[in-house]
């Protein structure tokens, strides 16, 4: 049985540059680590941190965010 903390620790594992974590709000948030955007980066669509209340959008964000930087 898979659990909403092992579906958590999957993305990690699959985004080790994103700080991913879970408010007491149930919202997730990932955020970029060691990494500062640059004002370009930003105008292309890239974010520091992405938030969502389910965590398969979350997954969605994070490959979008990916697909933006091998531009």
């Amino acid at each position: 049985m898979t659990t909403l903390g092992d579906d958590v620790e999957a993305l990690r594992t699959t985004y080790p540059g994103w700080s991913i974590f879970c408010s007491d709000e149930g919202v997730f948030y990932a955020t970029r680590r060691g990494v500062r955007l640059r004002e370009a980066d930003i105008h292309r669509g890239l974010h520091q941190t992405v938030c969502t209340y389910d965590l398969a959008m979350l997954a969605q964000l994070l490959q979008r965010q990916d697909r933006l930087i091998v531009r």
